[in-house]
């Protein structure tokens, strides 16, 4: 090998290899749908209006040189306090990390978590835990979950694969699927966990938890947001929580994101992330800093911002049931939570209006791309299997109008579609 191993075995990603793809027929004159950015477009989601006032007045006051390893005290001590009154979460300022984003953070558990052989246990389809565990050489233990359980690993599921595990990665809300753990769900997989680590040595490392809640803010109808460590208190030695302002904000450009967990981890992925120099920029921790303490402003943004999010997925998954409901083999779970919508082309075998066979689930993408000129992602780009007829549609960057339009465009693609004869 010419370079390190790392680097010549590491996957692209396959969600940016897409986007590449779009981009050059959009630059040929194409219109396409483009549901595949898990982002925002500023124009439809600005970020709150009084945080950015903070940030252009962090600036005006010069706020501009190294901010603290673990970040700055007053937004450790805010988060403290958002968390506490938001969650129920009670962690101090030196049980949280501060860092540019969620990634960083996310790298840095595995770093301080994991050595090289010992086993990461995710379910697919989620986001990048392949990439993260191959980064620090761990072995692969994935779990495919399936539609019954909303895409959500389950404890029946986990408990033959936890003994020796090192870490297990769980998100909820789940990108890619919008989905979240049932509080029942949730429970019993703590209790595996739980009874996990009693079963081990003193000298033993312990089972811990990664868990992504990223997206927790974002919940929709009756959907409820749990945790492991407000369902088991005990679990708080062994969860990492991964977290920030980038998606509950719209302010995924800002960088603002904190962990929390117990003091000893926090601490050794401070070292390990002041080496790699992934801080949030001072301005944007000294005016996260004091929007976090906003009540009354947060409340009025997160209510409108959830609406509007809302409004879409429903429109959405409101047209895929009629277009379902219609004799079309589309499917789509109802949304849950997050900026994504779960839905199903089950395409495979069926034949175009020129006589060509949609063999595989690629030429399924290919063609509601070309066709339908929509532009969703496969579960396959999350690690589930190259078969699978599951996608995720996001509507960070989602036009209202263009709604009905992509609806009736999709029809027309699918009813030029047919089952061969079997004369064919």
């Amino acid at each position: 090998m010419e370079l390190s191993h790392l680097a010549e075995t590491l996957i692209g990603s396959e969600i940016i290899k897409l986007a590449g793809e779009i981009n050059e027929k959009i630059k040929q004159g194409e219109k396409i749908y483009n549901f595949t950015i898990g982002d925002f477009d500023p124009n439809l989601f600005p970020i709150p209006i009084e945080f950015e006032n903070e940030i252009i007045q962090a600036y005006k006051n010069h706020y501009t040189n190294y901010p603290a390893a673990d970040g700055i005290l007053e937004l450790r001590q805010a988060v403290s306090t958002f968390i506490k009154e938001r969650e129920g979460l009670d962690y101090s300022s030196n049980e949280i990390l501060i860092s540019g984003g969620g990634r960083p953070l996310i790298y840095a558990t595995y770093r301080t978590i994991v050595d090289r052989g010992e086993k990461v246990i995710y379910a697919v389809p989620s986001w990048n835990n392949n990439h993260y565990t191959h980064f620090v050489e761990g072995e692969h233990v994935t779990i495919e979950t399936n539609p019954e359980d909303n895409f959500m690993p389950t404890a029946a599921a986990l408990k033959p694969l936890l003994k020796d595990a090192t870490l297990l990665a769980l998100c909820s809300p789940l990108n890619p699927t919008g989905t979240t753990f049932g509080k029942q769900q949730l429970e019993e997989i703590c209790d595996l966990v739980i009874a996990e680590n009693k079963s081990r040595g003193a000298n033993e490392k312990k089972l811990y938890i990664l868990f992504d809640q990223i997206y927790w803010v974002l919940t929709f109808g009756e959907t409820q947001h749990y945790n492991p460590v407000s369902l088991r208190p005990e679990l708080k030695e062994y969860t990492i929580f991964i977290d920030g302002m980038s998606k509950a904000f719209s302010a995924t450009g800002v960088r603002v994101g904190w962990a929390m967990g117990p003091e000893k981890i926090i601490n050794k992925m401070k070292a390990i992330l002041s080496h790699i120099g992934a801080w949030s920029p001072m301005p944007e921790q000294k005016a996260a800093a004091k929007y976090l303490l906003q009540t009354d402003a947060i409340n009025n943004y997160i209510t409108h911002f959830k609406l509007e999010v809302e409004e879409r997925l429903n429109a959405i998954y409101n047209g895929f049931v009629s277009l379902k409901n219609k004799g079309y083999a589309v499917d789509c779970i109802s949304p849950q939570a997050a900026i994504y919508l779960t839905i199903k082309f089950d395409l495979v075998g069926q034949q175009t209006a020129d006589d060509k066979i949609l063999h595989t689930q690629m030429d399924v993408n290919a063609y509601i791309l070309n066709e339908a000129k929509i532009a969703v992602v496969p579960f396959s780009a999350f690690g589930a299997s190259k078969n699978s007829p599951w996608y995720r549609l996001s509507v960070g960057t989602c036009k209202k109008e263009a709604i009905g339009e992509m609806l009736g465009q999709l029809e027309t693609a699918l009813s030029r579609l047919k089952v061969p004869s079997l004369a064919n």
